[in-house]
This record gives structure tokens, C-alpha cells and sequence, in this order.
């Protein structure tokens, strides 16, 4: 019998996309059906809040921009605040999955 041997690539693919949902559900569980107080506590200091304060509305600050920035990007899906704090929390983790397969990919034989 032989075995099956997986390239590096799709090794590094497999474990981002599943930190991706990792980091996706583990969210969803913290907001859905929260209250938006309820979602910027379990968003807080994070990296998509940070994400979600860049796509606020321009002139807001803080809480504010970060609200509505996740509510912007969360309609972007049909959804509001909570989908919006999903994406942004799954985005970072993503990319850096993405940039992974992407180098394991191009220095493969």
C-alpha cells in the first residue's frame, strides 16, 4: 500500500482554515443574539475591533466607530453588529493563513 503524502502547502492550508473557523465560532458564540453591549465586551481590544473601527463612520471615535463599523461590515453579509464582529474577528486570522499557504506554496519543490 502507499501512503498519501500531503504537501507543506496544503498542511498550512488546512490548519488556517480551520483556526479560521476556530476563531469564527468561538466569536459567533460569544455575540449571537447579544445585546451590542453584550458584543463590544466580548470584542473589546481585539484586532477586529480595531478592523471594525477603520470601517466606522467617518467622525466617530471609540466605541462609536467601532459599532458601527461592525455593523457596516456585518450588512455587507445581510446581517448587522454580530456578523460584522464575526467577520472582523475571523479576518486577521485569515490573512495571516492566507500569507502561510501562500509562502509554503511558492518555496515548495
Amino acid at each position: 500500500m502507499s501512503e498519501k503524502t500531503f504537501k507543506n502547502s496544503t498542511k498550512a492550508g488546512a490548519i488556517g482554515a480551520l483556526a479560521t473557523a476556530g476563531t469564527a465560532a468561538s466569536t459567533a458564540s460569544a455575540v449571537v443574539g447579544g445585546s451590542a453591549a453584550t458584543i463590544m465586551s466580548a470584542t473589546a481590544g481585539t484586532t477586529g475591533a480595531a478592523l471594525a473601527s477603520a470601517a466606522g463612520a467617518s467622525g466617530l471615535a471609540g466605541g462609536a466607530a467601532i459599532s458601527s463599523g461592525m455593523a457596516a461590515v456585518g450588512s455587507a453579509v445581510g446581517g448587522g453588529m454580530a456578523a460584522g464582529a464575526i467577520i472582523t474577528a475571523a479576518a486577521p486570522v485569515a490573512a495571516i493563513a492566507a500569507i502561510g499557504y501562500g509562502l509554503f506554496k511558492l518555496f515548495e519543490d
